[in-house]
């Protein structure tokens, strides 16, 4: 199979996997890491560093709350749905593109999951309902996208409406409540592993499976090459147009099964559910070191983006701070990351 241009690969996939000379980034003089690697090392230890910094301050003002185990079994729960959303999320930025309907696929797929003609089939049918209508949202933006010659930006936002209005249809406003038992025991501290419960779990896998994808499959060296350079991933042998649809696809994939999450957790399925988590789909990925413009990212920084930006919100719940002030925390942070990304790619032309 025809590798992608070095020029295609130049950046290198998630957390500085090499897969062949021309991926090795230049070493310092003297013989020193490679820089692109020792970035990456730091970049996630910071990420640690700010996590850890966190739990500290979170144990501090609320130690009996926030360290009891309910609220860290919470904390991994509530980050689990939206990092599912992050991991397909992440894939598409690393490709150069965006995806601003993630919120209204999640909420579309789980007011359809959770009709009364799609419960009649119990758990297998609100599972497998919740993850094709996923996959067919993202099967109709990559369409748009790569064969309809639409702008990532304009495509998704017209999905974002479209998915939104048709929840609304369905549900005519109304909350659609669960009533199969095997769905719902799953939220249940009964169906924990280990203390573990299992949308932790199930966040767990889809993590594990990504990161696989990016650093270990031809796959993901593809999508590196084409958020790197899409016209040296064309001349290098890669079907582009292909890849973009595949990855939207890949991205309505974690959408369905975040929906199918998130119905477990609220036992529920609402026309609002998923509401701002495109924006924070990508605030984590650009906190955890994924360039806007493509052709670097990684899924742990990802990962890790999502569970301070979770820790940050829990906190101030504790400490009953308005919403208000968590967004404006949030956007400092974003602001603070794109600042340091700048920072690092100039250091890089240097």
């Amino acid at each position: 199979m025809t590798q992608p241009a070095p020029s295609a690969q130049h950046n290198g996939p998630d957390e500085g996997t090499l897969t062949g000379p021309s991926d090795t980034p230049p070493s310092k003089p003297g013989g020193g890491m490679p820089a692109l690697g020792l970035r990456l090392d730091v970049r996630i230890l910071s990420l640690l560093g700010v996590l850890a910094a966190l739990i500290v301050v979170g144990g501090i003002t609320e130690p009996d709350a926030f360290l009891d185990t309910g609220n860290l079994q919470l904390i991994l729960t509530q980050a689990s749905v939206i990092g599912v959303v992050t991991v397909g999320m992440t894939f598409v930025i690393i490709s150069g593109g965006i995806d601003l309907s993630v919120g209204a696929m999640v909420a579309l797929a789980s007011v359809w999951a959770t009709t009364l003609a799609t419960q009649e089939y119990g758990f297998a049918g609100i599972a497998f309902t919740a993850v094709i209508v996923g996959l067919a949202a993202g099967l109709v933006n990559g369409v748009l996208i790569a064969y309809g010659g639409m702008v990532p930006f304009i495509a998704t936002l017209a999905m974002l409406a479209s998915a939104r209005g048709l929840a609304l249809q369905i549900t005519d406003g109304k909350t659609q409540i669960v009533t199969v038992d095997s769905v719902l025991d799953l939220g249940l501290p009964d169906s924990y592993i280990l203390g573990i419960p299992p949308l932790v779990i199930m966040f767990a896998v889809v993590t594990v499976v990504g990161w696989l994808i990016l650093n270990r499959t031809t796959f993901g060296r593809r999508t590196v090459a084409v958020g790197g350079n899409a016209e040296a991933a064309r001349l290098a042998g890669i079907d582009v147009r292909r890849q973009r649809l595949y990855l939207y696809l890949l991205s309505g994939l974690c959408c369905g099964i975040a929906a199918f999450m998130l119905i477990v957790l609220a036992g529920s399925g609402q026309n609002t559910n998923g509401n701002l988590y495109e924006l924070d789909a990508i605030a984590a990925a650009i906190i955890g070191g994924t360039l806007l413009s493509g052709g670097r990212g990684t899924i742990v920084g990802s990962v890790l983006g999502v569970l301070i930006f979770t820790t940050i919100t829990n906190i101030f719940a504790l400490n009953n701070l308005q919403s208000d002030v968590q967004q404006i925390a949030k956007g400092a942070i974003i602001v603070a990351a794109v600042l340091v990304q700048r920072r690092t790619m100039r250091g890089r032309e240097t």
